[in-house]
Order: structure tokens, then sequence, then C-alpha cells
């Protein structure tokens, strides 16, 4: 395996090479009074680069715009999509631009890099980010990663001393986002909209060239039928993830949905604390069309709307039999997830009214998600329980001991050993999630210039199923001012 010193990094664009009709070539606009606040080791890795560059100070260059990677073609990518449930055709990369790919070892990478400037695409926008927003993105895409769960990482961050504006006036960020694909489910809306079923064809045949090598030589209609097919598994099996750990997206349009699956565009995405099934975590979502209960039937409205833009392609039959799929795998993949966070090897089925009793417990109890799976990890049948009792208010200890009489009984059945049980648990139900009120401590401290308790949280985040002794204030529940904080998609 080949490791690479960041001046032997050269980027190929094969996106770019599909030509004009995918979107514009256009130089970043650099930052002013750039500094670096953060390489990502761990994705450093990923790329197949030496985690010691992470100390090179080319990166505030290369983070800011200013220095670009040999072979780079940094490309601003035109898409549409549905925002809210409605067509938007005036979308695109407004501040951020495709910088190109590095290969490692035959699994490629893309480079973007967000708070660019200005592209065609920008609209009213000014094309910038804000220190703000990055530093949940570079949280957040390692969170999900350290959960198990698909999606784009970041690389670097770089601040600057250069104003924003946005609610108020904020510092300008960039950062280096890694994704293995940057399509969305608006690429293919896009060329379907607007008719140039020729583009639309071409996308189709380099994403199933990616991802779906063995339908290379089909035809074009069961190529795209193979690929609707992948992109509902693979989201089904993203929203089950999602659902399992707590966490909302926030902003489900089908512009922020990935073709292949993974967690993409970090807005005012948010983890449980109390559960609350309704909870919606973004504040100008004054109807709740993504709420975290909403989103599995919300994946399902964006992979229609795929479907639709497939359609010139697939036949409205084989389009209907693609989606009805969606559903069972959901279900499946969420039923093995919550399953493992239960402890259970064996499937029943009454497994599922269990987990639904347990849900509503919690839900009446208003308990801590987190908290609570993290402590039934360590039930050993031992009453009275109190870590759990401790979660929940005593109006609710009936109810907790009523359904803890049916775990027992189901763990009887199983018959699986008590400790090998609450270790599998421990690898299933996480200790630290990036809860908002976390998220904006560090984002205080990082304004004020300190990106120390940025570095712990990030280490945190990447093995948060440790139990990492020295660090229980970042795993404990937030103050209630902590919780449903406003979180808007300005960034």
């Amino acid at each position: 395996m080949t490791i690479l010193k960041l001046s032997e990094v050269t980027l190929s664009h094969h996106y770019a090479d599909l030509g004009d009709a995918f979107g514009t070539r256009i130089a970043p606009t650099p930052l002013e009074n750039p500094h670096l606040v953060h390489v990502n080791p761990a994705v450093l890795q990923l790329l197949g680069v030496d985690e010691s560059e992470a100390d090179n100070p080319e990166w505030t260059q290369l983070g800011c715009g200013k220095k670009l990677f040999p072979g780079s073609r940094p490309f601003a990518m035109k898409y549409t999509g549905h925002q809210f449930g409605v067509y938007n055709p005036d979308l695109g990369d407004g501040r951020a631009l495709l910088l190109g790919e590095i290969d490692n070892n035959g699994e490629p990478w893309e480079l973007h890099l967000k708070g660019a400037g200005k592209t065609p695409y920008s609209r009213f926008g000014d094309g910038r980010a804000v220190l703000r927003s990055t530093i949940r993105e570079y949280l957040a895409g390692e969170a999900l990663t350290g959960l198990g769960i698909a999606s784009t990482r970041a690389l670097c961050l770089v601040g600057s001393g250069e104003p924003v504006v946005r609610e108020k006036i904020e510092s300008g960020a960039m950062l280096i986002r890694v994704a293995r694909s940057h399509i969305r489910f608006g690429h293919f809306e896009h060329f379907f909209y607007t008719h140039q079923l020729q583009a639309l064809q071409q996308l189709i045949e380099f994403t199933c060239a990616r991802f779906l090598p063995e339908a290379q030589s089909l035809p074009a209609s069961e190529q795209a039928e193979a690929l609707l097919r992948y992109t509902v598994r693979q989201t089904a099996k993203l929203v089950a993830g999602w659902q399992s750990v707590g966490f909302a997206h926030g902003v489900l349009n089908t512009d922020n949905m990935s073709i292949i699956g993974d967690t993409f565009d970090y807005g005012p995405y948010g983890f449980l604390d109390d559960y609350e099934p309704g909870f919606i975590c973004n504040h100008s979502d004054y109807t709740g069309r993504y709420a975290f209960d909403k989103q599995p039937g919300v994946a399902l409205w964006n992979l229609n709307a795929l479907a639709h833009a497939l359609s010139a392609f697939v036949s409205t039959e084989k389009l209907r039999d693609c989606l009805e799929a969606f559903q069972p795998r959901l279900t499946e993949d969420y039923a093995a997830l919550m399953r493992a966070k239960l402890g259970l090897q064996q499937e029943e089925e009454s497994d599922q009214q269990l987990c639904a009793d347990l849900l509503q417990l919690l839900e009446n109890s208003a308990a801590d998600y987190t908290l609570f799976f993290r402590a039934l990890s360590h039930y050993r049948g031992e009453r009275p329980a109190e870590a759990l009792r401790e979660l929940t208010p005593v109006g609710q200890h009936e109810a907790l001991d009523q359904w803890l009489d049916h775990y027992d009984h189901r763990l009887e059945r199983e018959n699986s050993d008590c400790q090998q049980r609450n270790s599998a648990m421990l690898t299933a139900n996480p200790k630290f999630v990036l809860r908002n009120y976390l998220a904006q401590k560090v984002i205080d401290t990082a304004e004020s210039g300190d990106y120390r308790p940025l570095r712990t949280l990030l280490d945190l985040l990447q093995s948060p199923f440790d139990e990492h002794p020295h660090c229980e204030t970042w795993a404990a529940a937030p103050p209630e001012s902590g919780k449903h904080m406003p979180i808007s998609c300005s960034s």
C-alpha cells in the first residue's frame, strides 16, 4: 500500500470531464488572513496520505483556496431539487467547488472546497461559509462515521479574519469535504426537467461505472433501474441508521440526498436529547416536514422524486416495484439495529412490540435517548435497576418495571451470557453523541481562538463507544437551556 506525502498528492477530475452541461469551471476566491484550525488525521489515512502531514503548514493555503493541488480543476456542479416539497430549478454549488479526486489504491475520494466564494449558482448568496457552520459539519461527519453510519467527512478546516454577514457578523471559514461522490438526487432532476436526456444517460452511466460496475454492460433502461434499486437500498440503510441513533438531518431536500446513500450537507441537524419522536431541529421547518419521525416518509418521497427523474428510461411499473422495496428494507435494517441495541442476537416476532413499548416509555418519560440505552447496556436483570430509574420520572417507574419484566423474559428465552451481552450492547449504544449544546460550546471557544475543545470533542466522536473515563462531562445530559436550541440553515 502506497502512503503519500502531501507534496505527492495529485488529483484527477472525472466529473468535470463529463462536460460543460454538468457545471462551470471557476477559481476559488481565497479567504483573507487565513489560519489553520485543524487537519483530520483519520481522513488523511482514508486518503492514503501520511498522518504526519497533519502538521504541514501547506494546509492553510490549500484549505483557504490560495493554492490548489496539482491536477485540481475547481468545478461548480449544476443540479436542481425539491426544497420543502417545491421544485427549485435555480440550484447548484453556490459556495463550493469540486476540486477533483484522489485515488487511494483504487478507491477514489472526491475533495470539495466549501466556502470558496461566488459561483454562477450563488443566486443572492456571498459564496462564503462561516466558522460556526464549518465546525458543525466538521464534527458531524466524524460523529456519524464513528457511529457506523455512512457520511461525508472533512479533511481540514481553515478560519480567517474575513467578516461574513449572517444573522450577525461572523468569521469566514472554509473546509475541504471528502466524499465517495457528490452526486445528489437533484443532479438527475436537473437533466430530466431540462430535457437533457443524453446528459441524464451520461450521468447514469457515470454513476453506475463507479458504484455498480456489474450494470455497466446493461442497456440504458436497465442501468437506470439498477441504479434506482441501489439507491433505494442504500437510502433505507442510511435512514435506519439515523433513526436508531436518534439523528435528525433537518433539511432533507432532494438536493441534500446522496445518490449512494451517504449523509450529506450538514446544516441544522440535531441528535435527540430527551426522546421526542416529533423533534424538529431546524427552526425554519415551521410545519415539521423534516421532524425526526418524519424522516423515513420524507426519504421515500425523495426517492419518488428521483424515480420520476428516471422515468424517461424506466417504466412506471418497474419504478413502482423499485420504490416498494424501500419500506421492507428500512424495517429490516432498523429492526436489526434495535435488536443490537437491546442485546438480542436471535429474532422473534415479539421484538417489534418490545421495542415499540420501550420507545413509548421513553417518550412518556421524556428520558434521554442516548443515556437510557447506554445504561441499559449495563443492565443485568437486577432490581431496582437504579441507573434506569434515575433516567425516568417516579410516575413512570411502574411502567419501567413492567417493560423490564418483558425484557427479562425475552432474555431468558435467548439464554445469552449476561457479560457477553453487555459487552456487545456497549458497542451498539454510544456513550458520546454530538449534542447541539456541545457543538455550540466548541463553537463559542473556537470563535475566541481556543480550538482545544474542538480537538477533544472530535476525538470522542471518533470513538463514541469507548468509556473515556476522564471525559464524563462530555457524555452528560444537556442542561434545559441546551435542549431545543434554535439552529438555522444559515452558514
